[in-house]
């Protein structure tokens, strides 16, 4: 994968939406690929200031959620980006957000997550690492 012009990797902040209390974890449709799942995920802004606000903000506009960012989860490079991955706990969900139209969101068990996640390494390995996750025997 290419940097697309940039000298050094892009800067990607992704939530990791959880209902506790139910063991779920909200995963959306990527609008370029309508048929593929991914978590909450965009670029970090200046206007951001740190990391877990880009996170916050990405989860808002692609999947009307709200909510608090309790964990710090990993820092994943790739090639074209470094990802960072923070749990946020859902304390709502707006009926009608920026992106409602572009994409679709469901809660899903961690393993239905997982199996939606598999076709994006970051993505999946992200959510391996969450509280979510099965412990390791």
């Amino acid at each position: 994968m290419s940097n697309k012009g940039r000298s050094t990797p892009r800067v990607v902040c992704c939530a990791i939406p959880i209902a506790r209390s139910a063991g779920k974890v909200l995963v959306i449709t990527s609008r370029k690929r309508p048929n593929n799942w991914v978590l909450p995920k965009g670029g970090w802004e200046p206007t951001d200031g740190v990391l877990e606000a880009a996170a916050s903000r990405e989860a808002l506009e692609e999947a009307g959620v709200r909510g608090t960012i309790t964990r710090f989860v990993t820092t994943i490079p790739s090639a074209s980006s470094t990802y960072h991955f923070y749990e946020l706990d859902v304390q709502g969900l707006d009926a009608d957000w920026l992106e409602s139209k572009e994409r679709r969101r469901e809660w899903v068990d961690y393993a239905e997550a997982s199996r939606r996640l598999a076709w994006k390494a970051e993505l999946l390995q992200g959510l391996a690492l969450s509280t979510l996750a099965p412990p390791k025997r």
